[in-house]
């Protein structure tokens, strides 16, 4: 009963037009040219670095697209038990007409052929688009970008922040700031003007958020007029090796929250990776998780700035109850959908269980792909709207004896609606 209930309302979310609010997806070539650009997503080579493939077999200089599509399924026998590898075999299937049930050394030959005549295909994009359900999606732009040459109403700006938090001792990025705003950060007022030019520029292209990336040693806090003396600013802002350097990265965050209550702009926190713990691994394939991370390290900026919107993403799975818990107290945190590792249905599910039991439900942003390609979106959002379907069926139509529609309500509620209302897409 629970079971044709549960596909019922997945069919019915799956008619949902979605927007995408959190990618990494290239504007200016934002599908797929060869199986290898799906296949070479760092799920996959992280994957297949992990059950013994040489990382040097995978990352060799030159190596053609189709050597490495060959390469990496030798690998699949090892990893199709993973929901990955099923995100794979579901998109070849709904974009490719294949038909086997396992992508294998005998079998993927044809596959890429015939991938590589369908991307090549001059609408393909917008048959991506459509076939997927998405009509619009949101970006990660750098600083920097002069966010021109795409359609800024389908690919939505979103000014990704963690270059200037993390990295403004480089000299190449406050250099690319200066050419970006034509004013040299030579002081905490001018990068105060020069990231003011920033939000600026974002906001007459559409920005919709501003977003970074936490490690878990990180905790901001209201800056003291000390933190902006010449001394400081030298130490903090300038040295690389200084001990004073976390001022800097707080003072610039803290301008960064500064301006999005200025501009009305949601502030989206992911929180928790923590670099290079794996620095031998495959590209992307580095970062993990730290359960040291704590919300509690945020509670002086959801505390300043009540007026802003704080969509929070957390990367373990053990992080959502303190989540769910901030949601359900601070109006301005918002949960964020499930995020990298845990990105998979067993904490899906429970996630999503304890979010739509304690949440109120305008305060959830159900689902983003994290994409790089456009291929990536069908397969996760089915994923997704699986696990939402199962809760919604058990946990509201069964448990708690609401209607087929009610339930649909809510589904479409965290799948769309609150997308819209949170990030004022018109």
């Amino acid at each position: 009963m629970s079971e044709l209930l549960a596909q019922r309302l997945c069919a019915e979310l799956t008619k949902i037009v979605l927007v995408d609010p959190h990618t990494h997806i290239n504007p200016h070539s934002p599908a797929s040219k060869t199986l290898a650009d799906i296949m070479g997503y760092h799920y996959y080579t992280e994957l297949a670095h992990s059950s013994g493939m040489p990382k040097s077999h995978i990352e060799e200089p030159g190596l053609d697209p189709k050597t490495k599509v060959g390469r990496l399924v030798e690998s699949l026998k090892n990893l199709d038990n993973t929901v990955q590898v099923s995100w794979l075999v579901e998109l070849c299937r709904k974009f490719f007409g294949f038909t086997d049930e396992r992508i294998t050394t005998s079998n993927w030959e044809s596959l890429y052929d015939n991938a590589a005549a369908k991307m090549a295909e001059k609408d393909w994009e917008d048959q991506c688009l459509k076939q997927s359900g998405i009509e619009r999606v949101f970006l990660t732009n750098d600083f920097d970008d002069p966010l021109t040459g795409f359609d800024t109403k389908r690919y939505i700006p979103c000014l990704r922040t963690d270059e200037l938090v993390f990295h403004f001792t480089n000299p190449a990025v406050r250099e690319r700031l200066a050419r970006a705003t034509g004013i040299e950060p030579t002081s905490p007022e001018k990068i105060r003007q020069a990231i003011g030019k920033l939000f600026e520029h974002f906001v007459r292209h559409g920005v919709k958020a501003c977003a970074i990336s936490l490690p878990p040693s990180f905790a901001p806090r209201t800056p003291t007029s000390g933190d902006q003396d010449e001394r400081q600013f030298s130490a903090g802002f300038l040295d690389p090796e200084s001990e004073s350097k976390g001022i800097g990265q707080n003072w610039i965050f803290w301008t960064i929250a500064e301006f999005c209550a200025e501009f009305k702009l949601p502030f989206d926190l992911m929180i928790g990776v923590n670099r290079r713990v794996y620095p031998t691994g495959v590209f992307q394939g580095q970062d993990l998780f730290d359960q040291r991370v704590s919300l509690i390290q945020y509670k002086d900026l959801f505390n300043t700035f009540p007026q802003v919107t704080f969509p929070v993403s957390v990367l373990a799975q053990a992080s959502n109850q303190e989540l769910v818990s901030y949601s359900w107290i601070f109006p301005n945190v918002v949960t964020n959908a499930h995020w990298w590792y845990s990105n998979i249905p067993a904490y899906i599910e429970l996630d999503t269980k304890a979010r739509l039991q304690a949440v109120p439900r305008n305060k959830q942003i159900g689902y983003y792909s994290d994409m790089y390609k456009l291929e990536f979106a069908w397969p996760k959002f089915s994923m997704y709207r699986q696990c939402l379907a199962r809760v919604l069926a058990q946990d509201f139509v069964v448990a708690r004896r609401w209607s087929e529609e009610e339930a649909l309500a809510l589904g479409r509620q965290v799948l769309r609606g609150n997308v819209e209302s949170i990030f004022n897409v018109d």
